[in-house]
């Protein structure tokens, strides 16, 4: 990516929002079996798809530290491998329907998400991004690296009309099970961005793969249904004021 790109992404870094999306991507695991253990089916060490151990002396990884839970001490900080490491994907579900306009509740999104493009472009993780606004959840990208193109659809993106989040989860779910198949080695995670301001819905199998759901609902009022979602998907809950 070129410089203007570089710019771009350094707009929307700071120490803040750095901290917010390395929390909304501490997703842990359920059913951790060991010190290798993987959130994902694949290939558990060695082999093709990665060294068979961190190294010992380079850049610390963040977002597989955090899968493990919280660091209390050095030696719980893992290293990228020295060899070529999985392939990783990370689907964001970004909900921006009429009520995400209520008290800024979408401008902090933007603010997380911006800063998720940054690490996913520094880390060379592909990213799927579904926009659900309007009358259909819609993909704007799948499988892409981060680009100056994310960047620019993240500055346009505003709040409005429906709130076709339902639907953009059964997509993602559905997507997510063909790219498994094809591609099975790949470590995944979803993050989905919503106020929860839903009706109903019908009832909803979990993700396939670690996902949490940041709840940007403010204000004084407070429905909280994207916590009863965020169980539904079997997805880690957290809410944006409290990262």
């Amino acid at each position: 990516m070129g410089r203007a790109a570089g710019a771009s992404h350094a707009h929307w870094s700071s120490p803040r929002t750095a901290a917010l999306a390395k929390k909304a991507l501490s997703i842990r695991p359920r059913q951790v079996t060991g010190a290798d253990a993987r959130p994902r089916p694949g290939p558990l060490s060695g082999g093709r798809q990665g060294a068979s151990r961190p190294g010992q002396t380079g850049a610390i990884d963040w977002l597989a530290t955090l899968l493990r839970g919280r660091p209390q001490r050095a030696s719980d900080l893992l290293r990228k491998p020295r060899s070529q490491r999985p392939s990783e994907l990370w689907v964001l579900v970004v909900d921006a329907s009429a009520s995400t306009r209520r008290h800024g509740a979408l401008s902090q999104a933007k603010g997380l998400l911006g800063t998720v493009l940054q690490q996913a472009y520094q880390q060379r993780v592909r990213l799927a991004v579904l926009h659900a606004t309007g009358m259909q959840a819609q993909w704007h990208f799948q499988g892409q690296k981060s680009s100056a193109a994310m960047l620019a659809w993240l500055n346009e993106l505003g709040a409005g009309g429906g709130t076709p989040l339902i639907d953009g989860l059964v997509q993602t779910g559905q997507w997510l099970a063909q790219r498994q198949r094809s591609k099975p080695a790949e470590q995944q995670r979803v993050l989905v961005i919503t106020d929860g301001r839903l009706r109903e819905w019908p009832a909803l199998a979990p993700m396939a793969c670690p996902t949490v759901l940041v709840d940007i609902e403010s204000g004084p009022i407070r429905l909280g249904r994207a916590r009863l979602l965020a169980e539904q998907l079997g997805a880690d809950y957290r809410h944006i004021e409290r990262l």
